[in-house]
Protein backbone atom coordinates (compact mmCIF):
# COMPACT_ATOMS: atom_id res chain seq x y z
CA UNK A 1 0.00 0.00 0.00
CA UNK A 2 1.36 3.68 -0.93
CA UNK A 3 2.53 5.82 1.79
CA UNK A 4 -0.51 7.97 3.37
CA UNK A 5 0.96 11.47 2.80
CA UNK A 6 -2.13 13.79 4.28
CA UNK A 7 -1.53 16.33 6.27
CA UNK A 8 -4.13 17.53 8.79
CA UNK A 9 -4.26 21.29 9.21
CA UNK A 10 -4.62 22.02 12.63
CA UNK A 11 -4.69 25.39 14.47
CA UNK A 12 -2.49 25.51 16.94
CA UNK A 13 -3.30 25.27 21.47
CA UNK A 14 -5.01 28.99 22.09
CA UNK A 15 -3.15 30.69 24.53
CA UNK A 16 -4.91 31.74 27.47
CA UNK A 17 -3.96 35.35 26.53
CA UNK A 18 -5.13 35.34 23.29
CA UNK A 19 -8.91 34.55 24.31
CA UNK A 20 -11.64 36.49 23.83
CA UNK A 21 -13.60 38.45 26.84
CA UNK A 22 -16.30 35.73 28.04
CA UNK A 23 -18.51 39.29 28.65
CA UNK A 24 -17.94 42.91 27.16
CA UNK A 25 -20.24 45.88 28.12
CA UNK A 26 -20.42 48.89 26.79
CA UNK A 27 -21.41 52.38 28.46
CA UNK A 28 -21.46 51.20 31.96
CA UNK A 29 -22.31 53.00 35.41
CA UNK A 30 -22.20 49.76 38.12
CA UNK A 31 -22.45 49.43 41.69
CA UNK A 32 -20.23 46.80 43.27
CA UNK A 33 -20.65 45.25 46.83
CA UNK A 34 -18.47 44.09 49.35
CA UNK A 35 -19.55 41.72 52.38
CA UNK A 36 -23.16 43.26 51.23
CA UNK A 37 -22.60 46.55 51.10
CA UNK A 38 -21.84 49.05 48.16
CA UNK A 39 -18.43 50.15 48.46
CA UNK A 40 -17.53 50.71 44.55
CA UNK A 41 -19.03 52.69 41.68
CA UNK A 42 -17.55 52.00 38.22
CA UNK A 43 -18.31 54.01 35.02
CA UNK A 44 -16.47 53.21 31.68
CA UNK A 45 -17.12 53.46 28.48
CA UNK A 46 -16.10 49.17 27.70
CA UNK A 47 -15.65 46.87 30.39
CA UNK A 48 -14.12 43.53 29.18
CA UNK A 49 -14.74 40.16 31.48
CA UNK A 50 -11.71 37.68 31.01
CA UNK A 51 -12.61 34.20 32.91
CA UNK A 52 -9.09 32.82 32.45
CA UNK A 53 -7.14 32.00 35.24
CA UNK A 54 -6.23 34.49 36.89
CA UNK A 55 -9.41 36.48 35.66
CA UNK A 56 -9.02 39.42 34.23
CA UNK A 57 -11.15 43.00 33.88
CA UNK A 58 -9.92 45.74 31.20
CA UNK A 59 -10.71 49.25 30.63
CA UNK A 60 -9.49 50.14 28.06
CA UNK A 61 -10.79 53.60 27.10
CA UNK A 62 -11.02 54.99 30.59
CA UNK A 63 -12.00 54.65 34.08
CA UNK A 64 -13.60 56.70 36.46
CA UNK A 65 -13.74 54.47 39.91
CA UNK A 66 -15.30 56.10 43.25
CA UNK A 67 -15.38 54.39 46.74
CA UNK A 68 -17.33 54.77 49.50
CA UNK A 69 -16.92 54.17 53.35
CA UNK A 70 -19.74 52.66 55.12
CA UNK A 71 -21.76 55.26 55.56
CA UNK A 72 -21.81 56.02 51.99
CA UNK A 73 -19.66 59.01 51.97
CA UNK A 74 -16.98 59.28 48.87
CA UNK A 75 -13.26 58.36 50.59
CA UNK A 76 -11.71 59.38 46.90
CA UNK A 77 -12.46 58.74 43.59
CA UNK A 78 -9.95 57.82 40.59
CA UNK A 79 -9.99 58.41 37.19
CA UNK A 80 -7.38 56.82 34.23
CA UNK A 81 -6.61 56.07 30.86
CA UNK A 82 -6.26 52.32 30.95
CA UNK A 83 -7.28 50.25 33.98
CA UNK A 84 -6.92 46.53 34.75
CA UNK A 85 -8.08 44.72 37.32
CA UNK A 86 -6.55 40.90 38.00
CA UNK A 87 -8.10 38.26 39.91
CA UNK A 88 -10.71 40.34 41.36
CA UNK A 89 -7.94 41.71 43.92
CA UNK A 90 -5.19 44.46 42.18
CA UNK A 91 -5.76 47.18 40.30
CA UNK A 92 -3.57 48.35 37.56
CA UNK A 93 -3.84 51.89 36.33
CA UNK A 94 -2.10 53.56 34.03
CA UNK A 95 -1.76 56.78 31.54
CA UNK A 96 -3.18 60.07 32.92
CA UNK A 97 -3.95 58.80 36.74
CA UNK A 98 -6.38 61.28 38.75
CA UNK A 99 -6.90 60.60 42.34
CA UNK A 100 -8.92 63.15 44.57
CA UNK A 101 -9.64 61.79 48.48
CA UNK A 102 -12.66 63.49 50.83
CA UNK A 103 -9.79 65.61 51.80
CA UNK A 104 -8.99 67.86 49.07
CA UNK A 105 -5.66 66.40 48.20
CA UNK A 106 -4.59 65.40 44.31
CA UNK A 107 -2.53 63.24 43.50
CA UNK A 108 -1.07 62.70 39.81
CA UNK A 109 0.87 60.00 38.03
CA UNK A 110 1.20 57.67 35.08
CA UNK A 111 0.94 54.81 37.46
CA UNK A 112 -0.85 53.48 40.01
CA UNK A 113 -1.43 49.89 41.89
CA UNK A 114 -4.25 49.02 44.38
CA UNK A 115 -4.27 45.96 46.37
CA UNK A 116 -7.79 45.43 47.62
CA UNK A 117 -7.39 42.26 50.12
CA UNK A 118 -3.83 44.24 51.90
CA UNK A 119 -5.43 48.19 51.67
CA UNK A 120 -2.36 49.37 49.87
CA UNK A 121 -1.89 51.34 47.33
CA UNK A 122 1.78 52.01 45.36
CA UNK A 123 3.23 53.48 42.46
CA UNK A 124 7.32 53.24 41.45
CA UNK A 125 6.67 56.61 38.65
CA UNK A 126 7.11 60.12 39.11
CA UNK A 127 3.83 61.40 41.74
CA UNK A 128 2.74 64.71 42.30
CA UNK A 129 0.89 65.98 45.12
CA UNK A 130 -1.27 69.23 45.15
CA UNK A 131 -3.20 70.09 48.32
CA UNK A 132 -5.49 73.25 47.40
CA UNK A 133 -6.16 74.52 50.94
CA UNK A 134 -2.61 75.26 51.84
CA UNK A 135 -1.39 75.59 47.88
CA UNK A 136 1.63 73.20 48.94
CA UNK A 137 3.16 71.17 46.01
CA UNK A 138 5.12 67.74 46.81
CA UNK A 139 6.40 65.47 44.28
CA UNK A 140 8.89 62.28 44.07
CA UNK A 141 9.15 58.85 43.22
CA UNK A 142 8.11 55.23 44.90
CA UNK A 143 4.55 56.34 46.22
CA UNK A 144 3.32 53.87 49.37
CA UNK A 145 0.18 54.94 50.51
CA UNK A 146 -2.65 53.29 52.86
CA UNK A 147 -6.14 52.81 50.96
CA UNK A 148 -7.85 55.87 52.04
CA UNK A 149 -5.17 57.88 50.36
CA UNK A 150 -4.61 59.90 53.80
CA UNK A 151 -1.29 58.15 55.12
CA UNK A 152 1.49 58.03 52.12
CA UNK A 153 5.26 58.58 52.15
CA UNK A 154 7.38 59.65 48.92
CA UNK A 155 11.00 59.24 48.31
CA UNK A 156 13.37 61.27 46.16
CA UNK A 157 11.06 63.98 47.12
CA UNK A 158 11.05 67.73 46.72
CA UNK A 159 8.07 70.67 47.05
CA UNK A 160 7.07 73.39 48.18
CA UNK A 161 5.25 75.58 50.43
CA UNK A 162 3.96 79.45 50.49
CA UNK A 163 4.82 81.32 53.06
CA UNK A 164 2.78 84.97 53.38
CA UNK A 165 4.32 88.43 54.34
CA UNK A 166 2.43 87.97 57.70
CA UNK A 167 4.37 84.91 58.44
CA UNK A 168 7.29 86.68 58.20
CA UNK A 169 9.59 86.94 61.15
CA UNK A 170 9.37 90.87 62.35
CA UNK A 171 13.41 92.28 62.84
CA UNK A 172 13.40 92.99 66.83
CA UNK A 173 14.00 96.48 67.25
CA UNK A 174 17.04 97.40 69.32
CA UNK A 175 16.83 98.18 72.62
CA UNK A 176 17.04 102.12 73.54
CA UNK A 177 20.08 103.91 74.68
CA UNK A 178 20.16 106.19 77.18
CA UNK A 179 20.28 108.81 74.33
CA UNK A 180 17.44 107.77 72.59
CA UNK A 181 15.25 107.71 76.01
CA UNK A 182 15.84 110.90 76.58
CA UNK A 183 14.82 112.19 73.12
CA UNK A 184 11.47 109.95 72.93
CA UNK A 185 10.75 111.40 76.92
CA UNK A 186 11.26 115.08 75.77
CA UNK A 187 9.16 114.24 72.07
CA UNK A 188 6.22 112.69 73.78
CA UNK A 189 5.80 115.27 76.98
CA UNK A 190 3.07 117.55 77.04
CA UNK A 191 3.86 120.94 76.44
CA UNK A 192 4.38 123.36 79.13
CA UNK A 193 4.78 120.75 81.52
CA UNK A 194 8.51 120.73 82.92
CA UNK A 195 10.98 118.16 81.83
CA UNK A 196 11.94 115.39 85.38
CA UNK A 197 14.92 116.12 86.54
CA UNK A 198 16.16 112.54 85.66
CA UNK A 199 16.19 113.56 82.23
CA UNK A 200 17.64 116.99 82.24
CA UNK A 201 20.26 117.62 79.56
CA UNK A 202 23.40 119.85 80.99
Amino acid sequence: MACDNTHEHIAPAINPEDSLPFMTSHGISNLISDSGVISYKIVAEDWDIYTTTPQKWTFLKGLFLEKFDTTFHVEWHVQADTAYCHDNRIWELRGRVVILNREGTLFRSEELFWDMNEHKMWSNLFMRIDKPDSEQQLEGNRFRSNEEMTDYHITSSSGFTPVSESDNEQPTPAAPTEETAKKDSVVVRAPNKPIPSSIHRQ
